[in-house]
């Protein structure tokens, strides 16, 4: 599979941008609603107009037109005929390519056994559940054999369950054909689930490219820590095995419980969405709980961002409104807060 490099794209939304993606690689384009992601997917396919180069291999693909690039792409609507039934739907783009009827049935039984879509070849699009569509949608994207797959937030429509376990199946299945692999996304959890390298792009500039981890716990500017949350970091000044996976951290005055199985803990991060503040000490074990005062708050329609200042480091918390009132809560007001242990990074 090519390895594809974007040298100096720029047109009315991208400024500039210049990446490699290697062979094979899976790289996610995060960033907000209008950051020129499905803009640069476009363009890399030729379904965009703009300045600078793209490559495959090495080689400029430019005036290469978009039905020679070989490229399988899954849109975020999916674009299923919705008069053709599973089998054909699959089959549309091998029947396109002249493949004989024997090469076109030994596709259609893999990509069956693929993605575990055998038992819906005589259903029609309306007859399937979302989770059916995607798994329909990725297999007609992907029969025709392409050098190279772009998806454009293709599990945006699913509940966060089915979200999850797709995404999961999802980079098990282009890991397995070895595709060069451009996935398009706004929910940092679900780059992070997917991605090999993450590429945060804002206002059309590529802000930061780098993995997962390097991303959350070291942001290259206010843009990105801003999209990501401004996640707390804690520093780690050493660490106590608990067993069972876990270890009790000293982290400047935080004694914080986190789930590690590896060595050197330096760093552990949570996002201000997954903290739990309350008025009143709350019911459970005193595990990753603490005291401090809020000394500000920041209203953003149904969210409250608010600061809640300790001994030795002032934490972010966001809540929804209404808990935020439910709970009388304002500056000056003393809390509790807890680091659910599920939602901590480690590093």
């Amino acid at each position: 599979m090519p390895t594809i490099e974007l040298k100096n794209i720029s047109n009315f939304i991208c400024r500039a941008i210049s990446v490699t993606i290697s062979n094979g690689e899976l790289l996610v384009l995060l960033g907000p609603t209008g950051a020129g992601k499905t803009t640069l997917l476009n363009i890399i396919c030729g379904l965009a107009s703009y300045e600078g180069s793209v490559l495959f291999d090495g080689e400029p693909i430019d005036t290469i037109p978009i039905s020679r690039r070989g490229i399988g792409y899954l849109f975020q609507d999916l674009a299923l005929f919705p008069h053709l039934d599973v089998r054909r739907n699959i089959t549309y783009g091998l029947s396109t390519k002249k493949r004989g009827r024997n090469q076109i049935e030994a596709q259609l039984d893999e990509m069956c056994t693929l993605l575990n879509i055998g038992h819906l070849l005589g259903r029609y699009p309306k007859n399937l559940s979302g989770g059916e569509r995607q798994r329909v949608a990725l297999a007609r994207a992907i029969a025709p054999s392409p050098k190279i797959l772009l998806l454009d937030e293709p599990f945006n429509s699913l509940d966060i369950k089915t979200r999850k376990y797709l995404r999961i199946e999802f980079k098990r299945i282009v890991k397995e054909l070895g595709l060069t692999t451009i996935f398009v996304t706004h929910d940092f959890k679900e780059a992070e689930d997917v991605g090999d390298r993450l590429a945060v792009i804002e206002s059309g500039r590529l802000e930061q490219i780098a993995t997962p981890q390097e991303i959350f716990f070291s942001p290259n500017g206010y843009k990105v820590a801003d999209f990501l949350g401004s996640p707390n970091i804690f520093d780690c000044e050493g660490y106590e095995v608990l067993g069972n996976g876990l270890v009790k951290a000293n982290c400047g005055g935080f004694t914080i419980v986190t789930v590690w199985d590896k060595e050197n803990l330096s760093k552990i991060a949570i996002s201000p969405d997954d903290i739990y503040v309350s008025r009143d000490e709350p019911p459970g074990p005193p595990i990753n709980r603490f005291r401090g005062a809020i000394v500000e708050e920041v209203s953003h329609n149904s969210v409250v961002t608010i600061t809640i200042k300790t001994k030795t480091k002032d934490i972010l918390a966001r809540i929804r409104k209404e808990d935020f009132l439910a709970e009388n809560l304002s500056v000056g007001r003393d809390v509790f807060f807890i680091l659910p242990l599920r939602n901590l990074k480690g590093a």
